[in-house]
């Protein structure tokens, strides 16, 4: 990211632009053409997919696990959506007969839905709502931010419509980038509506009616644009994210996608061997948990917070508390990216099971890397 800045319209700048979607489509597993980055964090790539395909009063249907349902719920009512929700307990995940049966009685344009909510550390099924979708002509859109590369995603044979994601998470990059893949047929619905907003404008709005994509900076018709062939201006592009989001691809690429997932499955099963050896109860249901995240009740013999602090300040590592109904019973523990690898796993459970004693806990003491080793043999 320290490579020297280059013009937006320097052939190098656009090869390389090129190279970066060739490399995208690896990481999503798909032939889309329309797939690029979004400048900005991965609430950015929401936000572009959200007003870029849902004009106001289509209705859009998120069921909603965590807080990130939630989160897009809300993205989809400011882009003046008739936004239908449906949900099931923190900690659960939904079955295809339940999504099924809220589409047939919502109708909506468009499903949206978080593929791994890290606030809950589940991980929803996708394999089966794309042929539903299509069944019932949806939009099938996920957002897979804190899941790609650590689970597995296939855009593609899932038939996904849209897709959006950021690189803090197991891409490994920093925040501030967020590559989207679009399907044809989404692209196809997004570029007629741009027609249809075009004649609106020239009839003076006399229908009352709004135009249909609300946002420039978001629009993601103009920013096909400038991806694509013909380099129409839309905005600058933010070249030192674009050299990182595209080295993070190839990191992946280089170790392999099958292997890069792999990896966040070994170490996330060593991680949640080790919380178990330490007596403590994994949150939700283990079938469906993210490769790289764990969920942890937090004892109620501990101050979690105290725990957590102990653990930054004295030993430089960082676990997470969550959100909403969860906020304070929970830790929750990553091993995604750089730190889905051996050493940070056994020095975070190390960290832990001192912290825990110094803090009150008289739970099993000395067990945890000992269960963490023993699944890194079997695995």
């Amino acid at each position: 990211m320290s490579a020297p800045l280059i013009g937006q319209y320097d052939p190098a700048m656009t090869g390389f632009m090129n190279e970066t979607q060739a490399r995208y489509r690896q990481v999503f597993r798909t032939q889309n053409a329309a797939t690029m980055l979004i400048d900005g964090t991965s609430r950015a790539g929401i936000e572009a997919v959200l007003v870029s395909a849902l004009r106001p009063g289509d209705r859009v249907l998120v069921p909603i696990f965590g807080r990130f349902g939630h989160l897009l719920a809300e993205i989809a009512q400011r882009a003046g959506a008739d936004v239908h929700t449906i949900e099931v307990p923190w900690g659960e995940v939904f079955e295809p007969e339940q999504i099924e049966a809220a589409i047939r009685n919502v109708q909506p344009r468009m499903l949206a839905i978080v593929q791994g909510d890290t606030s809950t550390t589940m991980c929803q099924p996708l394999e089966e709502l794309g042929a539903i979708c299509r069944a019932h002509d949806v939009f099938f859109y996920t957002d897979a931010t804190a899941s790609i590369v650590g689970n597995d995603l296939r855009a593609d044979d899932w038939q996904l419509d849209a897709v959006s994601v950021g690189l803090q998470k197991c891409l490994g990059g920093p925040s501030g980038s967020a590559p989207v893949t679009l399907s044809d047929r989404l692209v196809d619905w997004m570029r007629q509506r741009r027609k249809v907003e075009a004649g609106i404008r020239t009839e003076a709005h006399q229908d009352g009616s709004e135009p249909f994509i609300r946002s420039n900076y978001f629009d993601l018709p103009m920013i096909l644009d400038y991806w694509g062939e013909e380099r129409l201006n839309h905005h600058t592009e933010a070249t030192t994210m674009l050299y990182g989001a595209s080295e993070c691809a190839r990191l992946v690429i280089e170790e392999g996608l099958d292997q890069a997932i792999e990896r966040h499955r070994q170490h996330g099963d060593a991680m949640l061997a080790g919380v178990q050896a330490l007596g403590l109860k994994p949150f939700g249901d283990l079938n469906h948990k993210m490769n790289n995240v764990v969920g942890v009740a937090i004892p109620d013999s501990v101050d979690g917070d105290t725990v957590r602090a102990q653990m930054l300040t004295d030993f430089g590592i960082e676990i997470g508390t969550s959100f909403g109904p969860l906020h304070g019973k929970i830790w929750r523990i990553g091993t995604m990216g750089y730190n889905a690898r051996k050493s940070a796993v056994l020095q975070t459970l190390s960290c832990l099971d001192n912290c825990l004693a110094v803090n009150g806990y008289r739970g099993p003491r000395g067990e945890a890397v000992q269960a963490a080793l023993e699944s890194y043999a079997h695995a």
